[in-house]
């Protein structure tokens, strides 16, 4: 998640203590989160998504530079879960249809 801070508020162009002032939140809170030295709220977590005009999930999704992958869009998830959702119908009818017949 820190790196995840530290990638938007360089794409916005902000300092550490803009984005505290933005926040509500002190300069040295966002140094020790982006320095993986503070654990971060829920409330703190709202606060940061309003100042960095993200969602929640953007700061929560591992990064790329973390993975080595590339970051995972809406429109992924979204077909990632149709595609989990219809495998599981599936495997729900079959199973049904097996127990009806025995």
């Amino acid at each position: 998640m820190s790196l995840n801070i530290k990638t938007n508020r360089k794409i916005l162009g902000i300092s550490q203590e803009k984005l505290a002032e933005i926040a509500d939140l002190s300069a040295q809170t966002i140094n020790d989160i982006e320095g993986c030295r503070m654990w971060v709220s829920d409330k703190t977590i709202a606060k940061l998504c309003r100042a960095l005009h993200v969602e929640a999930y953007q700061l929560l999704l591992p990064c790329v530079e973390e993975t080595g992958k590339k970051p995972l869009t809406t429109s992924h998830i979204l077909q990632n879960l149709q595609q989990n959702l219809k495998e599981n119908i599936d495997l729900q009818f079959s199973e049904l249809f097996k127990s009806d017949l025995l």
